[in-house]
């Protein structure tokens, strides 16, 4: 069977409009049916004994800890320093919130970033009269060299905490974390990772990274259910960080249980589904390919390449980033336009994929996203007709 014919039937997996080239994944993920499947169970089960399923000292924090030793696995991580969020986001403010910025200080983000965690970045260093400094990362990008001396010339002597991206959502890069950690230790500079794209993506091996905070979401590349993530802390800052919602655990940690885990577990009566459905989300990739989930990111990651270089040649552009910089997202630059290219491709041609302002002024780029259920008959399709919109 070759590749389209077999993401053609891999297609069935998902319940995705079939009138639609979805070329989307990032945004939002897509849940496959048999995951939603199991988040359905989980909720029966939570409504037919809401107390037997909810009580935290009953059956929901054996259920939330056979999750933890899941994704702990995947990261090699130990279980007991990943709490849960809601999403990364969640995740960045709960550390950006949490950590002790005082007047003077400064924090570092690239241009690059999550505009909502850039956000919770400003505004925590806006009540505590810190100052936000912002590195400024080329695109198109020749190496990852480039991210790491753009950072390091940012970071000066106030430094506090750096937040970076480990795959970044505007530009689709994935950036050298373990080389950009390293930086920033030698300078005594915190680094907490969004890693809101990243697993089901890239290989993640949290220890061998060397950040101190590495948020991340289930719903993305793992096609969990909305909305779940992780947030990893290293041991020795478990002590400052606390949820966004403050609970229970505040001043009763459940027994056996760090205050750090307690209180992310609970933080009020929340539907666990999404999460408690994650390692099916995650057993499901793994059957996609004889190789399991490691063999789907490769393959999601060619495909990636391909879709580069064909819309490259119809937009007549050079490859704005390497191919080691990418994982299973690629973003190109546009010609800028007031027309609304993307509403056009949507409503009269059938494609799905965002087109926005990109980081530097006068730019726009179009973003496409790679998953078992895409194939290169789309991008062929969207390659041959792009041209044809563009001023």
């Amino acid at each position: 069977m070759n590749d389209t014919a077999a993401s053609k039937d891999r297609r069935e997996h998902w319940r995705l409009n079939p009138a639609i080239d979805f070329l989307n994944h990032g945004s939002f993920g897509a849940t496959p049916t048999v995951v939603l499947d199991a988040q359905r169970r989980f909720r029966d089960a939570m409504e037919r004994d809401p107390i037997e399923f909810l009580a935290p000292e009953r059956e929901l924090l054996p259920e939330l800890d056979r999750v933890r030793e899941v994704i702990a696995q995947l990261v090699n991580a130990d279980a007991r320093d990943i709490a849960w969020v809601r999403n990364a986001t969640d995740g960045v403010n709960a550390v950006v919130q949490s950590f002790p910025l005082k007047p003077g200080d400064t924090v570092v983000v690239t241009d690059h970033g999550y505009n909502a965690c850039s956000n919770a970045v400003r505004y925590a260093a806006e009540r505590s009269g810190a100052e936000v400094r912002v590195a400024e990362i080329p695109f198109p990008i020749a190496s990852p060299d480039e991210v790491v001396d753009a950072i390091e010339r940012t970071i000066n002597d106030a430094t506090r905490l750096l937040l970076v991206d480990h795959v970044t959502s505007p530009t689709g890069l994935v950036f050298p974390i373990e080389a950009i950690a390293d930086v920033a230790r030698q300078r005594g500079v915190r680094v907490l990772v969004d890693g809101a794209h990243a697993p089901g993506m890239v290989e993640i091996d949290l220890p061998r990274l060397g950040v101190d905070y590495y948020t991340a979401n289930h719903h993305k590349w793992l096609c969990g259910p909305k909305t779940s993530g992780f947030l990893w802390v290293a041991p020795e800052q478990q002590a400052q960080v606390r949820p966004t919602v403050i609970s229970h655990a505040a001043n009763r940690a459940i027994d056996g249980r760090s205050r750090f885990t307690s209180e992310f577990d609970w933080t009020g009566t929340f539907d666990p589904s999404p999460l408690l459905a994650v390692p099916a989300a995650i057993d499901f990739l793994d059957s996609l390919y004889p190789g399991g989930l490691t063999e789907l990111m490769q393959s999601n990651h060619r495909l990636a390449l391909q879709s580069r270089d064909r819309l490259c040649e119809a937009l007549e552009i050079a490859p704005p980033a390497p191919d080691s910089m990418l994982g299973s997202l690629v973003a190109l630059p546009l010609p800028v336009s007031d027309a609304p290219l993307q509403k056009i491709l949507h409503d009269q041609h059938g494609f799905e994929f965002p087109i926005y302002p990109g980081p530097k002024p006068d730019t726009r780029l179009m973003r496409v996203s790679l998953q078992a259920y895409n194939d290169v008959d789309q991008i062929d399709r969207l390659a041959d007709l792009l041209p044809k919109l563009l001023p």
